[in-house]
């Protein structure tokens, strides 16, 4: 093929060496049919005859080179495979080497069929996310079922001076592929042209039993070359209840290492920059603050609210951290900003407080992860205050509270910017206060009852449902709330298909307190319901409050080999009393159930008054969150979640009918059954 196109972000060329060349006599002869390739196509899949990847990394640039060979005898496939996208990031170059189908045997070239288009990326400037990111749109005409398209090509992202890290360290991650697909060969590999060791980890591969073995760590030199290679593939793996098996490759490092030579960088600032020197009217006001405590809500909440979050994608890896003076002046800056900004505040405070890196979405797997810091992306603030550690998020916004009030970072691995710093753990932490505090009174008088729910909520709970009120309509809330109160007193079950509003007469939700000190809001919701008894079948009557939150279906459901449950549960408190004019039977044993559950990971307890008229429970959660249940540990968690779950989670009174026939069929049922 000699077409040779060059546009700014793309060009149709020819290979590099590095990725070899292949003609098209050896691409036909690499396209056979076989009894695999038979068996996937017999079974209504599309078929992959060979895919070669190799990515190669230098200190100038990467690459990485894909071609591959595949059928389109699903229209779906078909469909994708004729209008594709590419994104390509800044200073980074999207090579197209064939695009060609091989169709009755014949190699047909399709590049002139095809009409490619540079676009900008639908996010840019979208929510302060900047991206210079472009995306190129390829379609490609008169593609045809049951033809075979063949796909060569690659792309080169060259580093500039802002890539400082990227030229220093080498990051990529092998994932193996989607088993939807069969591959008649699978080839995949890594080239090393850097001047450092590249160390490369081999996790979750399975031996023939299906048993993880134990990672494999090696390292290559420069020039060296690490081959996976499969014939007749599909990947074996559970997607559902275990990890792709994945190859980490990584600059070789260690921790210490990496805070070295990350540290001077923070370092230089923070010995420079003064608060009063850039800042003296935010100095001025700090000053006029008596309260320690007070002070710190003051400057995380100005860094949060008054700076403006600006996420620059092409940076984030790339670029030394925006001087304070300069996020203050322009009231923006990225998460190291920000960060850098709040802890100068602090430091002004006489607060002690650190930058640490994170990475909230791949946090389950830093601990299986060779040491990079290219496995961060995102920078938040360690505060050490009275003893505690705490975290604060500087992009996160509308978040109040004094510090033990603010809500809770759910991660549990950072490195702190530091010298001599290892990988850290946080430890689990368990509330000191009620996430939920909910008090629910129903009473109920002839045929109208009067329901009305008081909410406490608190921490995190509080910051969202704070920004709940603010954003949603009045009505779409008490809507929200008849929804789920129509599952709570159980009317699913006698009247299902009813429109709600038509249940739960004169809605109302107010906002009663809202303590931004204290980070707690709390609402009312009252309503009035006629005929407000559950009745089942044979006509008897119940008065019932089941709240489905207090059930962690999570916990209960969860299946994996591999992953640990995360457990991330809010601490809640309920009070619910059920009230009416009605006599009620006071030994039912659902009515009368306690319960109390002393798990190393969670305490619950459910603890009943029943009277002639009525009955109340008490029912306390109390977490102890982030961590992860080891898998030993895990079924007993479970079990526990399960009598959670056993009438456990509410209370429900029978009504005793009045009459005489009524009554002895209610004590013969007491003394028989």
């Amino acid at each position: 093929m000699d077409n040779q196109i060059e546009i700014e972000n793309y060009k149709i060329r020819k290979s590099e060496s590095w990725a070899g060349n292949i003609d098209d006599q050896e691409l036909i002869s690499r396209i056979q049919e076989s009894d695999f390739s038979k068996q996937q196509i017999s079974d209504g899949k599309d078929f992959c005859y060979f895919l070669d990847k190799k990515y190669r990394t230098g200190n100038a640039e990467n690459s990485e080179y894909i071609c591959m060979a595949y059928t389109l005898n699903e229209p779906a496939n078909l469909e994708r495979s004729s209008v594709s996208e590419v994104v390509v990031e800044e200073n980074e170059v999207y090579h197209i080497h064939r695009i060609s189908v091989l169709r009755d045997g014949v190699l047909i070239d399709k590049i002139p069929d095809t009409k490619i288009k540079v676009l900008d990326s639908e996010n840019q400037s979208s929510g302060g996310i900047l991206s210079s990111n472009k995306k190129i749109n390829i379609t490609i005409k008169d593609l045809r079922l049951y033809d075979i398209l063949i796909m060569e090509d690659s792309r080169i992202k060259t580093f500039t001076d802002r890539d400082f890290l990227r030229k220093e360290f080498s990051k990529y991650i092998w994932v193996s592929p989607d088993n939807y697909w069969a591959y008649g060969n699978y080839t995949f590999t890594f080239i090393n042209d850097r001047e450092e060791k590249i160390a490369y980890k081999k996790t979750f591969f399975r031996d023939e039993n299906g048993n993880v073995l134990q990672p494999e760590v090696r390292c290559l030199n420069r020039g060296d070359r690490f081959v996976f290679e499969e014939k007749n593939y599909i990947n074996p793996v559970d997607a559902n209840r275990e990890i792709f098996p994945y190859i980490d490759f990584a600059t070789d490092a260690g921790w210490k290492g990496l805070s070295d030579y990350i540290a001077p960088m923070y370092d230089e600032i923070f010995n420079t920059a003064t608060l009063r020197g850039f800042a003296p009217d935010l100095a001025e006001k700090l000053d006029l603050i008596a309260d320690p405590d007070e002070k710190i809500q003051f400057a995380v909440e100005y860094v949060q609210n008054h700076i403006y979050y600006i996420f620059n994608a092409d940076e984030m890896n790339g670029h030394k951290p925006q001087e304070p003076a300069v996020t203050y002046e322009n009231k923006q800056g990225d998460c190291k900003a920000k960060s850098v900004l709040l802890k100068v505040i602090l430091d002004y405070i006489g607060v002690d407080s650190s930058v640490v890196l994170v990475n909230f979405h791949t946090d389950f797997y830093i601990k299986y992860y060779l040491p990079s810091l290219l496995t961060f992306n995102h920078a938040i603030v360690k505060i050490n205050y009275k003893g505690e550690d705490f975290f604060i998020d500087a992009t996160t916004r509308e978040e109040f509270g004094l510090l033990e009030n603010r809500g809770f970072i759910y991660f549990m691995h950072y490195l702190e910017v530091k010298q001599d710093q290892e990988l850290k753990e946080r430890k689990p932490y368990r509330y000191p206060y009620f996430c939920v505090d909910e008090k629910v009174d129903f009473n109920v008088q002839g045929t109208s009852g009067t329901l009305t729910l008081t909410t406490s909520y608190k921490g995190n709970r509080a910051n969202a449902m704070r920004r709940y009120f603010k954003n949603t309509n009045k009505r779409e809330i008490i809507d929200s709330w008849n929804n789920f109160l129509f599952y709570s007193l159980n009317y699913s079950g006698d009247r299902n298909g009813t429109d709600i509003r038509n249940v739960f007469k004169d809605p109302s939700i107010n906002i009663i307190s809202d303590d931004k000190k204290m980070n707690e809001f709390k609402i009312q919701y009252t309503a009035t319901i006629d005929n407000p008894y559950f009745t089942d079948p044979k006509n008897n009557r119940f008065l019932m409050y089941f709240d489905r939150n207090v059930i962690k279906a999570s916990a209960r459901d969860f299946m994996h080999k591999d992953i640990s449950f995360w457990h991330n549960f809010d601490s809640e408190k309920y009070e619910i009393n059920l009230h009416t004019d009605q006599k009620i039977d006071t030994e039912e044993k659902y009515t009368v159930q306690e319960s109390t559950i002393d798990n190393p990971y969670f305490s619950f307890t459910s603890r009943k008054k029943v009277t002639k008229n009525g009955a109340a429970v008490n029912i306390e959660f109390k977490p102890l969150v982030n961590l992860e249940i080891p898998q030993a540990d895990f079924e007993k968690f479970r079990t526990d979640h399960h009598t959670i779950a056993d009438s456990n989670f509410g209370l429900g009174i029978d009504i005793i009918e009045p009459g005489l026939m009524n009554m002895l069929k209610f004590n013969f049922k007491k003394r028989f059954m």
